[in-house]
């Protein structure tokens, strides 16, 4: 029973891990290297990820600074910069490119909130998927007698402690990164 829930711990780990990835990628007014450091570059024929082309710094609070190990590859990472769409124009001074987050409106923080919410709604769903499965398999364990009754009520009891601790977690990963969107 304890591989069952650490799988059950694993599994719920990695969909924290995937919200808070996917929290990194959304724009807040402040600059993070998370913004670009995956945008895939067409480098000598291979999609390569920025973060493995370049060292991407934060010099100043709304600026990211993207410096190329190879300076060949300035015109296609800022090629890819472009057609990422992510409202930002890439300024290429022939050593380095650098990006300005614009001012977030009030309507787009608000917009934002929204779509945090429903990432961390999507986050709930499969830790709960998570507690299904995972309640299932003990059920059909009971019903071929390799635990009893009372070990099912006392796992299943554990298993939902266990997402209720992990929902928290997720509402507490939301509710500061809403404060960071919705501060001026």
């Amino acid at each position: 029973m304890a591989d069952e829930l650490k799988v059950l711990r694993d599994n719920m780990d990695k969909a924290i891990a995937f919200l808070q990835n996917e929290y990194l990628a959304i724009r807040t007014g402040r600059a993070h290297p998370g913004l670009v450091s995956d945008i895939k570059v067409e480098y000598y024929g291979t999609p390569t990820p920025i973060k493995q082309l370049a060292s991407i710094t934060i010099p100043e609070s709304r600026v990211i600074q993207i410096s190329p190990f190879d300076k060949t590859s300035l015109k296609a990472i800022e090629k890819s910069i472009l057609a990422a769409n992510i409202g930002m124009t890439p300024q290429n001074d022939g050593a380095a490119i650098r990006l300005t987050l614009p001012e977030l409106t009030r309507a787009r923080r608000v917009e934002l909130t929204k779509m945090l919410a429903k990432k961390a709604e999507d986050a709930r769903v499969v830790i709960r998927n998570y507690r299904r499965d995972t309640i299932e398999l003990l059920k059909k364990q009971e019903k071929n007698s390799d635990i009893t009754e009372d070990d099912l009520k006392k796992f299943t009891k554990e298993v939902q402690d266990i997402t209720d601790n992990y929902i928290k977690k997720i509402d507490e990963i939301y509710k500061v990164k809403e404060k960071e969107v919705l501060e001026d």
